[in-house]
């Protein structure tokens, strides 16, 4: 269900995060850079994708409860939607202050932080694992009788609601506005690494949960966005897996047993007294903060965006298709999502590995189309073989020119 109202919705997405890179332009701001809009929309891929395969588990375990454990059935027509729109974001609300507050939670979350700008595109920057890891949270809901069907569909309209927050753009709405809803104001607060703003705002769509609980935090100085352990890499796959990796260091450096299991519950930046013992946030200064950055030839540029442009096209297809076409189609379709978009990370990092294996890509692309297109149609020969073939050369020629214009490579970047 879900999947379908964001399949919709990637049009409208792509034309709000047109006018305001356009309103940045104008207004002489740089709230956009090239290398770090198409990882967070790369790894925004990388979410869907998942999402396809985890959703027959999380629809299947809310049906489950609902058909056999809950308490009653609420039958309110429209307003059974209204009401789980708000039961969803109290429970979103506790999924989220968790996700800050739980260093197992934090792993997933933390891939929506990364980014150290503030912008449409940071919206659809979502972790590959968060959804099946926090679901559990939200099981609950079943048992208060709301259909399936209107809990993912209230599901759906809160993510869609949580894009348009994601902006510079808008300073402040109306006071009655900012004081029930989740706002842009709100939300910049929300991804700020300043010390005072760390772990605020935790609401989807109302604020009100955060003034209850005591979370709430008004905007006032400019906030410096990203994580407070830089990530320092566009790889889609380290982003998602680099903060258990470091959990995993520091679990082997841990003496004691008790305190490796308390590192899966604590907070983030909790040691155990042998490693120095918690690690608070640093203050941060937005004109000293040094972004991490990249400089990669414009040709190399260009063909990364139209690789992203024809990435996108695949998803669509694959998020159409997904339940026509085999489980090995469908494994081979993603995987073929997720390394394209892993490479185009290197790429943007000049690792010496990515021309290799972006040559391999093509490859597996042209066999994988033509092998699919070969057991559907009879004359798939007649345009897919050609067609997959010259393609194969304009991008062999392409990504060879422009890697070849590259002064050095880059060594100094984390993860793979």
């Amino acid at each position: 269900m879900e999947a379908i109202y964001i399949l919709y919705a990637i049009p409208f997405f792509f034309i709000l995060i047109g006018l305001e890179y356009w309103y940045a332009k104008k207004k002489k701001k740089n709230w956009y850079r090239f290398n770090d809009a198409i990882t967070n929309l790369n790894i925004g891929i990388g979410n869907q994708a998942f999402n396809l395969f985890f959703k027959f588990i999380l629809f299947g375990a809310y049906y489950y409860i609902f058909q056999n454990y809950a308490f009653f059935e609420i039958n309110a027509g429209i307003m059974s939607f209204f009401l789980a729109l708000l039961i969803f974001d109290f429970f979103f609300y506790w999924a989220h202050r968790w996700s800050h507050e739980v260093n197992f939670f934090w792993g997933a979350h933390a891939v929506h932080h990364q980014s150290e700008e503030y912008n449409l595109s940071v919206a659809l920057r979502q972790s590959w694992f968060h959804n099946i890891i926090s679901f559990i949270i939200f099981l609950p809901i079943p048992f208060l009788g709301i259909n399936p069907l209107i809990f993912f569909a209230a599901a759906g309209f809160n993510t869609l609601y949580q894009f348009w927050i994601h902006t510079k753009a808008i300073k402040k709405m109306p006071d009655w506005f900012e004081f029930i809803f989740n706002t842009p104001s709100h939300h910049r607060v929300h991804h700020a690494i300043n010390p005072k703003y760390i772990d605020k705002n935790h609401g989807g769509m109302f604020i009100f949960w955060d003034r209850i609980f005591g979370t709430f935090k008004e905007e006032e100085e400019e906030p410096v966005y990203g994580i407070t352990e830089q990530l320092k890499s566009w790889n889609p796959a380290w982003a998602n897996v680099h903060y258990y990796i470091e959990m995993i260091k520091i679990a082997f450096k841990t003496p004691k047993w008790k305190d490796k299991l308390k590192l899966i519950f604590a907070r983030p930046g909790w040691l155990p007294d042998e490693l120095g013992g918690y690690q608070a946030p640093k203050e941060v200064d937005e004109k000293q903060f040094k972004k991490y950055d990249t400089n990669a030839p414009f040709g190399l540029n260009m063909y990364i965006l139209f690789q992203f442009v024809l990435i996108t096209a695949g998803l669509a297809l694959f998020i159409y298709h997904f339940d026509a076409i085999s489980t090995f189609y469908k494994v081979v379709f993603f995987a073929i999502l997720i390394l394209s978009t892993t490479i185009c990370g290197a790429i943007f990092e000049s690792k010496k590995w990515s021309l290799a294996a972006e040559y391999l890509r093509l490859g597996l692309i042209v066999i994988s189309l033509n092998s699919f297109y070969y057991y559907w149609y009879i004359d798939w020969f007649a345009i897919t073989l050609g067609a997959s073939l010259a393609a194969f050369a304009v991008f062999f020629v392409w990504i060879t020119f422009s890697w070849s214009k590259l002064k050095e490579f880059n060594t100094t970047s984390p993860g793979l």
